[in-house]
């Protein structure tokens, strides 16, 4: 069993900037990979940016070039910073954690990009 929990969402102005937090515990062995997602009412949950354990990194191609992923093992917590944030990016962001033929999911923040 693996439980997430995340912090860090909030309202923000476009064009401004913040940091999510996703701390991990329990058997957290046999991960090999975390993420973020994000959704919208009515819409699809989206990938946002993943990580694996070698330090591979992947992003959608809308939040190339200003979310960052990145994590701490000492830690076990993954972040996602995210920069240049625009109305678009709206959303509850999940935190996801994946092991082989299991995944678990944080409980989910509201990131609101308006002026």
């Amino acid at each position: 069993q693996v439980q997430l929990v995340q912090s860090g969402g909030g309202l923000v102005q476009p064009g401004g900037s913040l940091r999510l937090s996703c701390a991990a515990s329990g058997n957290i062995a046999n991960i090999y990979t975390m993420g973020w997602y994000r959704q919208t009412p009515g819409k699809q949950r989206e990938l946002v940016a993943t990580i694996s354990s070698p330090g591979t990194v992947n992003y959608a191609n809308s939040v190339k070039g200003r979310f960052t992923i990145s994590g701490d093992n000492a830690k076990k917590t993954v972040y996602l910073q995210m920069d240049s944030l625009k109305p678009e990016d709206t959303a509850v962001y999940y935190c996801h954690a994946a092991q082989i033929r299991t995944g678990y999911w944080g409980q989910g923040t509201q990131v609101t990009v308006s002026s």
